[in-house]
């Protein structure tokens, strides 16, 4: 549950790139009268602005030459404050004033570029108006493209309560590594025991030592498979490929341990332990339908995925 990686966020932004410019296009249609502009904190529009649209970052006004005309509008946590930095700057060079020229539009978004401010990924959307004077201004959007996409995808209440997933999951995380260590004391202390007195031990203690030895590495491989999931990387809940990925790893890491399990039965069948030899045979058809099973579900996961990717694709070219 970390947070998107730029490969995500990219991705996400091609899927609805022609919604994205709808919405920024509405925003800057509200923001089509320049004279809001000379005194923002108090104006309503940004105020609802602020709220709303939780994803603006900065705002600001640009003359007909590129040179930034009004002080920066912050955006943070719903509220709109000013900032004296960013005045008297020339900004011609930004590709949200140069866009405009070269297109010969009232309007012009940017590709997502890193921010030099947020270090994130940001769009930027540019409109011309005319102030006062009848002069042309150029009123500048600063979009956080993630937050863009969470909001969009409706996932801005869910990531508030990351923090607290990420706990839980910590500490469950933690005490699977507890039980392991547990684990590996008992098999160090059998193979202690194994090695300081060979002759009075049971002919089957190193086939419990390598029993408790699968445990752990079954409990250590589930933990870091949680740990990594849901803690250290992000997790798009919205994909069908999170979901089937973490499965997959979920069931490899039952059939690893059942399949050492089997094996181990079998052994100690072939030891003259003749009632193993049934368990052993049946965790080996265990283990062969699990992986039957793990590999038709990730085939027609996948094929659902791509099934869906495409209509959502043809939907999206329709609108557009």
């Amino acid at each position: 549950m970390a947070a998107m990686s730029f490969l995500s966020v990219i991705e996400r932004y091609h899927e609805h790139e022609s919604v994205i410019h709808e919405l920024l296009d509405s925003i800057l249609l509200g923001l089509s009268d320049a004279s809001i502009f000379q005194n923002p904190t108090s104006d309503k529009v940004f105020n609802e602005l602020a709220r709303s649209y939780p994803f603006v970052q900065l705002l600001y006004l640009l003359d007909e030459n590129g040179t930034q005309v009004s002080d920066n509008l912050v955006v943070s946590k719903g509220k709109v404050k000013l900032s004296d930095k960013g005045r008297d700057t020339d900004r011609s060079h930004r590709p949200y004033f140069t866009g405009l020229a070269e297109q010969d539009s009232t309007r012009y978004i940017t590709s997502p570029y890193l921010s030099n401010t947020g270090g994130g990924l940001c769009v930027s959307a540019s409109r011309q108006l005319l102030n006062a004077n009848s002069q042309r201004v150029i009123v500048v959007v600063d979009i956080n493209l993630t937050q863009l996409i969470e909001f969009m995808m409706g996932d801005s209440a869910r990531r508030k309560m990351t923090p607290i997933f990420k706990a839980v999951y910590s500490c469950i995380v933690l005490g699977l590594f507890v039980l392991v260590s547990v684990l590996m004391w008992t098999v160090v202390s059998d193979i202690y025991r194994l090695l300081s007195e060979p002759a009075q031990n049971d002919p089957l203690l190193p086939f419990g030592i390598i029993i408790f030895l699968t445990l752990a590495l079954a409990i250590f491989d589930l933990g870091k498979t949680i740990l990594e999931e849901e803690v250290l990387m992000h997790k798009d809940i919205f994909r069908h490929s999170s979901t089937r990925r973490t499965i997959t790893r979920f069931i490899s890491t039952i059939l690893i341990a059942i399949s050492i399990e089997a094996l181990l039965t079998m052994f100690k069948a072939s030891l003259g332990e003749k009632q193993y030899i049934e368990p052993a045979i049946m965790m080996m058809l265990a283990v062969v339908g699990l992986l039957v099973g793990l590999g038709i579900y990730v085939y027609l996961g996948a094929r659902a995925e791509q099934l869906l990717t495409q209509n959502q694709q043809q939907k999206f070219n329709r609108l557009s």
